[in-house]
């Protein structure tokens, strides 16, 4: 029998194991499509073996933190191979943030290198600049470097200092995501290789992918979920195109133009996207699944979008710790929820069940099982599960209880099937858009203002967004400010999306509880009290 020019992978908890198996069954299949770059997975691999040698050569040791600050570009989908398997840490940054909070999160993970695309450029100088741990910059991007920074693609052109990976643990620490802070700073959940790889086999479980898949990547790379999808679709061979953000009516080319099989939306995207006037005269006939996720989808909508696309539906519940998945609602859910039957029908609002691997149940406030149907915290547990939080061992030992299970804080009910329903967010997070906002940030930067007295913040209903922020302000005696006042205010503290839409001022104070709390259930209530009716 003859040697096999290709090595066959061997290792199968790290995440050296996508590429590799990708090499070995579809070499000279097209890995990636980005415009006019097109790559074969033996080319993608030759590149990122000269950039795992190129970051090296840099004098990188193991375990340290490279940043990245980019739009979807295959230049990103190679950082998310190149980094850990060079046993670094991937730090991939959610450009959406505010330069203060960039700042912090550079900081706080201490990352050497920063990989950064031209429209980021100015703001990854000021990091440069701001940032003790930060030594120099990468471009992410065509053309030449400027000044001063490393070219991405001559790290790649670089010869390697190895063709194999260095030796890898699945233990280890392959990246570094940052959520939103309930205490008002950022906390970055540790993602490890055996963490990923076990989230990946959970992906393709429930959302089987196909070497003859064409994934088109829309959801931003720093995310978990676009992290899941670009290493399972490289395990089955399949090809990766590369959008570097939504839009509807270049969704609607691509998925023509490009025989797009299989994507990641967020519910508002789906919303634009059926609202969209060119979509009715696209051809989407080779779409056969989307993927929704980030905040539930209301049911009206989610019914619209049956009716209307061609696809299949499956939606993704999990969070960052999880790396991401928890729950998913399949295929066969939503097509049993059309079927007329009221069992069927009522789980279209569910987060369907638990996927193979991880172990949910739900809590009472003392710690005890709810009953079938009672509401309780949602804990859970599996291989994708995070290790902790990068330098927060107070709050990791908060998120996690006595026997090893993660509180996610959300609040649900489960049936006699094992479907989750859903039924209050996290700490009063805000889904807006697909972008987390945890309410706390906002209500820091308002009361930074002069004139605010008292501040809440929450969710309120919005056809595009599906919600959005809203904040209720009570003014100081004697102090004056405009809505326009307050949110120009927040810009120059917080990320655009966190921003409120809408603003309501009082010259008399929040309602409280008798403990003194703000009551943001009775301000948040005649909002949400015909709550789907502007989605029907």
């Amino acid at each position: 029998m003859p040697t096999p020019s290709i090595p066959i992978p061997h290792r199968h908890g790290t995440l050296d194991t996508p590429l590799s198996r990708a090499v070995f069954t579809s070499a000279d299949k097209v890995a990636v499509v980005d415009g006019t770059h097109r790559f074969t997975y033996r080319q993608m691999a030759d590149r990122v073996a000269g950039l795992r040698g190129g970051l090296l050569g840099l004098g990188l040791a193991s375990g340290d933190r490279v940043a990245g600050l980019a739009l979807n570009s295959f230049r990103h989908l190679e950082a998310w191979f190149a980094i850990p398997t060079a046993n670094l840490i991937f730090n991939d940054l959610n450009f959406r943030l505010a330069p203060a909070e960039l700042e912090f999160i550079v900081n706080d993970s201490g990352a050497r290198i920063l990989l950064a695309d031209a429209t980021h450029w100015p703001v990854a100088l000021d990091l440069l600049d701001r940032c003790p741990a930060l030594e120099r910059l990468v471009w992410l991007d065509d053309g030449s470097a400027p000044d001063g920074a490393l070219g991405w693609d001559a790290l790649a052109a670089a010869a390697p200092l190895t063709a194999d990976p260095p030796d890898l643990d699945a233990d280890s620490v392959a990246g570094i995501t940052y959520t939103g802070g309930t205490t008002g700073r950022p906390k970055g959940v540790m993602q490890t290789h055996g963490n990923l790889i076990a989230n990946t086999k959970q992906l393709l479980w429930a959302n089987p992918l196909f070497a003859h898949d064409r994934f088109l990547h829309l959801t931003p790379m720093f995310h978990s979920a676009g992290v899941a999808n670009i290493y399972g679709l490289t395990l089955v061979g399949g090809t990766h195109i590369i959008c570097p953000g939504f839009e509807p009516e270049l969704v609607g080319r691509l998925i023509e133009e490009q025989s797009i099989s299989v994507c990641v939306l967020v519910p508002t995207m789906v919303n634009m996207f059926l609202h969209h006037p060119g979509t009715a005269q696209r051809d989407l006939s080779s779409w056969r699944l989307c993927i929704y996720a980030a905040s539930p989808m209301p049911v009206p909508l989610l019914r619209r979008a049956m009716d209307q696309l061609p696809c299949e539906w499956n939606q993704a519940y999990g969070m960052t710790e999880m790396c991401p998945h928890v729950s998913q609602l399949t295929p066969d859910d939503h097509r049993l929820g059309l079927s007329g039957d009221p069992v069927f029908e009522a789980r279209l609002a569910s987060a369907g069940q638990p996927c193979i691997g991880v172990d949910v149940r739900i809590e009472r406030a003392d710690g005890t099982i709810a009953d079938l149907g009672e509401v309780g915290e949602i804990v859970v547990r599996g291989p994708n599960m995070m290790p902790g939080y990068w330098n927060r061992p107070e709050e990791t030992a908060r998120a996690f209880t006595d026997d090893g299970w993660y509180r996610t804080g959300d609040l649900a009910s489960v049936d006699e099937a094992g479907y989750l329903f859903i039924v209050d967010r996290a700490k009063d997070m805000i889904v807006s858009g697909g972008e987390n906002v945890y309410t706390t940030e906002v209500e820091t930067a308002i009361m930074s203002h002069p004139a605010v007295l008292e501040v809440a913040v929450f969710g309120i209903p919005d056809e595009r967004w599906v919600e959005a922020v809203h904040a209720e302000i009570a003014l100081k005696a004697g102090h004056e400010a405009t809505a326009d006042d307050i949110i120009a205010h927040c810009r120059m503290l917080i990320g655009g999306y966190k921003v409120p839409r809408s603003v309501t001022l009082r010259s008399e104070p929040l309602p409280k509880s008798g403990a003194g709390k703000i009551l943001k259930k009775d301000l948040r209530s005649p909002y949400w009290t015909d709550r789907d009716s502007s989605l029907t």
